[in-house]
């Protein structure tokens, strides 16, 4: 079996719709093992953005349905203060097409930013994110909406 194959095996695929929320990052987390140091130094390191230290953990979540010509994975991060959910996607031979944070937790000093984002069955992702000041409420209305899509050839595009 390939790494690739071993990769793919860490990340069941999942019926859709899906929303990704902190409590489902728990839940993979309990369910889904964690990506071993060799898989992830080929296929996901590199592609991050920031660096990971020994504290940084990296959980496969799942892979999208019926990509046929790619591999679509979600992972999940969990570094010092920032926790994101991740679309990785590959081609057959385990190659990058495109990349994106999805949803996540981000904290500051005094800021905190909190994203959802929901997979439909048309691979249309909507992400909605708010943020709130250290001692005050949330305030609902100035939440901001994103819409991406998730094309046949795997890269990740925003609509709106």
């Amino acid at each position: 079996m390939s790494s690739l194959e071993y990769l793919l095996e860490l990340f069941p695929e999942i019926n859709l719709p899906i929303t990704l929320t902190e409590e489902s990052a728990h839940i993979f987390s309990q369910t889904n093992g964690l990506i071993a140091d060799d898989l992830l130094e080929r296929y996901i390191l590199p592609h991050e953005d920031e660096m990971a230290d020994e504290f940084t953990e990296f959980v496969p979540c799942f892979r999208i349905p019926a990509t046929h010509d790619f591999h679509a994975l979600v992972f999940w991060r969990a570094g010092l203060m920032k926790y994101t959910f991740t679309m990785l996607t590959l081609d057959k031979q385990g190659q990058r097409i495109d990349r994106r944070e999805l949803a996540g937790t981000f904290s500051t000093e005094d800021l905190l930013i909190q994203s959802v984002a929901t997979i439909d069955e048309d691979w249309e992702i909507l992400v909605v994110a708010g943020q709130s000041r250290q001692g005050s409420t949330y305030d609902a209305s100035a939440s901001q909406k994103q819409t991406l899509e998730l094309l046949p050839e795997g890269q990740i595009i925003q609509l709106s």
